[in-house]
């Protein structure tokens, strides 16, 4: 045995010549066991993140998709609430013509053509001075509160875009027709009956209800 062999150590520790044994130092392990567990630790935030992308791009996608769905939903039209059983037929409307132009005969001459289609005439002739030349456009409509949406509308229909008025001072139910210098003559009777259509049928108005 070699004097520089430790005492009661030999074999492979046994120190021969000017060679050592060589002997693997504690830190070192200490090291490698951190090694080992920083790795693992790493794999397992990789793992972790990728479960994070697939539910983003799965689960995640879903739900963006279906609030997206909710958010594209049409409106719902749904008819509105109308008065078209209130409105009254051309032979329950007393029309009053006047003629506020300087051209004569347009009153009587308007007054036969509304009662060819089914109106009542009541008086016919000139505008009191009230309104006499001074109606700029092709009627003025006027009635009690009460022909606002039931006569007059109805009236409506056989001229174009006359003005609608109404008259709190009258107790009768009667209209009146005032010419103005625009009049030329009443509306075509074919378009006249379809406006009439129309407007005992309004088409629904959308309220806004969201559908899916």
């Amino acid at each position: 045995m070699s004097m520089l062999t430790p005492q009661g150590m030999g074999g492979q520790y046994r120190i021969k010549g000017n060679k050592y044994p060589r002997m693997r130092s504690r830190r070192r392990r200490g090291r490698l066991v951190v090694l080992a567990v920083a790795s693992v630790a790493a794999l397992g935030m990789v793992g972790w993140g990728t479960l994070q992308l697939i539910d983003v791009f799965t689960g995640g996608g879903g739900k963006a998709s279906a609030a997206g769905a909710k958010s594209d939903c049409g409106t719902k039209a749904t008819p509105s609430p109308t008065a078209t059983a209130a409105l009254p037929k051309p032979g329950g409307i007393t029309v009053n013509v006047y003629n506020a132009t300087t051209r004569s005969g347009l009153a009587k001459q308007t007054a036969d053509e509304l009662k060819k289609r089914g109106f009542k005439i009541g008086d016919v002739g000139n505008a009191t001075k009230e309104f006499d030349k001074k109606v700029k456009g092709t009627a003025l409509l006027l009635g009690p509160a009460t022909s606002l949406n039931t006569s007059l509308p109805v009236l409506a229909t056989q001229l174009t875009t006359p003005e609608r008025r109404t008259d709190a001072a009258r107790k009768n139910a009667t209209v009146d027709l005032i010419i103005g210098d625009r009049f030329k003559e009443l509306t075509k009777k074919p378009d006249a009956d379809r406006a009439l259509a129309a407007l005992a049928k309004p088409k629904p108005t959308p309220t806004g209800e969201k559908a899916c």
